[in-house]
């Protein structure tokens, strides 16, 4: 299904401003990025304004890898990004970031299904020297 607005801009900067009336402690966006598996495109819709306008911590996922998450940190297009498939693959994720070290793939046929090891709790922990 598809689904849009004909100002999108205008409704997702009235919704974060809407939140704020509310107490809300964090929004959480996810970014349009990916057009297909394999091809990463940028969202043509900037989150920026929202993020600006919203007064709780601002949250993105989106495809994000290391790179483009220290990028949108940098810039200050968001308080935290959101790292769900590289984190399912990768339980030690931030230690990986830190090391600049290789990242497991995920394998997205293992998502959502109820084997309880095939998975969520099989990719491999990186190995250090000691």
């Amino acid at each position: 299904m598809v689904s849009g607005d004909s100002n999108p801009s205008a409704l997702g900067l009235y919704m974060a401003e809407s939140l704020n009336k509310y107490g809300i402690s964090y929004c959480h966006m996810v970014e349009p990025r990916m057009k297909t598996l394999a091809e990463k495109v940028e969202c043509p819709e900037s989150l920026v304004p929202m993020r600006k306008a919203f007064k709780g911590t601002f949250l993105v996922a989106g495809g994000y890898d290391r790179g483009d998450g220290n990028k949108a940190l940098i810039e200050d297009r968001t308080d935290l990004v959101v790292y769900g498939r590289l984190f399912l693959a990768n339980p030690d994720l931030p230690k990986r970031f830190e090391l600049d070290a290789p990242l497991n793939k995920y394998i997205r046929e293992t998502f959502y299904i109820s084997d309880p090891v095939v998975g969520y709790t099989d990719y491999p922990l990186l190995e250090t020297a000691a």
